[in-house]
């Protein structure tokens, strides 16, 4: 019996760096040693602790592969998400930038959570686009370090996201278009009121923040491999917007664990697979309409140029997975042992390897087989409640 029914295209990056040394040109983007200062930071905010690793034993066997291992972000901090690593992150390196700035002190993170320089902070104003998360994350850390914020969100952000962000205190500004319109109008805005953006995309002249935001997610990654303890999985399967935490986990791995990194597949909704269609030209490549998918925070047109960087030369596949997987993944992690929340955002990869290795072509394609050690993300539990019910009780 088939366990998830989904349509995949699949493109193989014949660009991918064959070596098993990380490029040292990339360390300027993303690094072992970058992350583990973001992990000392991180650490200490209030209330940090790690998310869930979980075997998905059924599953795995159903497919009959060796295990599936699941990152659970649904319990990270309050927010039910893992950008809630990123967006507060890079908030708070800006903060601590800005006050290096004027008084040639170098700021803790204890210093901005203790409000040390309030008379400072309280003047600062962050501002970003969003989908929902990134833009919590970022009103979250705002609110936790004292400065203000204003959000831009584009017109199919579902009213309980932008309510979930107004919560944390933000100014949250609805606009005509689709995300990537979202992201012109907040950086032609900040450049008016002289606001600091902090994007999870990065774009000529806009590197350095994006990649604070990307090094925020390694936190999740060095708590997974501290719990697989000594296991390296032969494949990750990663669900990708504008490519931030695809690169990353790529980026990651791939110092980490050279010529024994995993298999590396990205994974994008049909009508938003802007990396895959960059992987087919060989160059940055605009996905242009409505960007319509269910997986709202995938829901991107433009690929950040910094994750693709690390994408052209590290990803091995790049695939797309249709809607109609996407509730019954959700279902299905529900109804299981243990069960598991997951947002519509947060299934993508794992519905991919599930189809994938029930797929013979496919799976052959991927070199899955019965000893494969698969790992994903679970980047969401139920961001949007309502939602989430609509979907799992369907």
């Amino acid at each position: 019996m088939t366990l998830l029914t989904a349509q995949l295209s699949h493109h193989a990056n014949t660009r991918a760096d064959p070596g098993p040394d990380y490029p040292g040109d990339l360390r300027k983007i993303a690094s072992l040693e970058a992350s583990r200062e973001a992990f000392d930071e991180i650490s200490r905010w209030p209330d940090y602790r790690s998310t869930p690793l979980c075997h998905l034993d059924s599953i795995a066997r159903q497919i009959g592969v060796r295990d599936i291992i699941y990152k659970d972000e649904s319990q990270r901090f309050h927010l039910k998400s893992f950008k809630a690593l990123g967006g507060a992150y890079a908030v708070a390196r800006q903060l601590q930038q800005r006050i290096s700035t004027e008084t040639g002190e170098k700021p803790s993170i204890d210093d901005l959570v203790g409000k040390r320089y309030a008379s400072i902070v309280d003047n600062i104003v962050i501002s970003c686009a969003t989908d929902g998360n990134h833009g919590r994350s970022v009103a979250w850390g705002c609110q936790m370090f004292g400065c203000r914020c204003v959000i831009y969100i584009h017109r199919d952000v579902s009213e309980a996201r932008k309510q979930a962000m107004q919560v944390f205190g933000a100014e949250v500004i609805r606009i005509d278009g689709n995300y990537d319109d979202s992201v012109k109008q907040a950086d032609r805005e900040a450049g008016i009121h002289g606001r600091i953006i902090v994007s999870d995309t990065s774009y000529p002249g806009y590197m350095d923040i994006p990649r604070d935001v990307a090094l925020g997610y390694t936190v999740m990654l060095a708590e997974a491999v501290e719990q697989m303890q000594e296991s390296i999985p032969t494949h990750v399967f990663i669900q990708a917007g504008v490519g931030g935490l695809a690169a990353a986990v790529c980026a990651y791995f791939w110092e980490l664990w050279g010529a024994k990194r995993p298999r590396f597949i990205v994974v994008e909704p049909e009508k938003a697979n802007c990396l895959q269609q960059s992987a087919r030209r060989g160059k940055p490549v605009t996905v242009a309409g409505d960007l319509d998918t269910l997986m709202a925070g995938l829901s991107c047109g433009e690929v950040s140029l910094l994750a693709w960087k690390v994408l052209e030369r590290g990803a091995n596949d790049f695939m797309t997975v249709s809607e109609n997987a996407v509730a019954p993944c959700m279902r299905l992690l529900a109804s299981g042992e243990p069960a598991i929340e997951a947002g519509e955002s947060a299934v993508a990869g794992l519905a991919a390897a599930i189809a994938a290795r029930e797929d013979p072509v496919m799976s052959d394609r991927l070199g899955l087989g019965d000893s494969s050690l698969i790992f994903v993300i679970g980047t969401e539990g139920a961001t949007d409640p309502e939602l989430y019910r609509q979907l799992v009780s369907a």
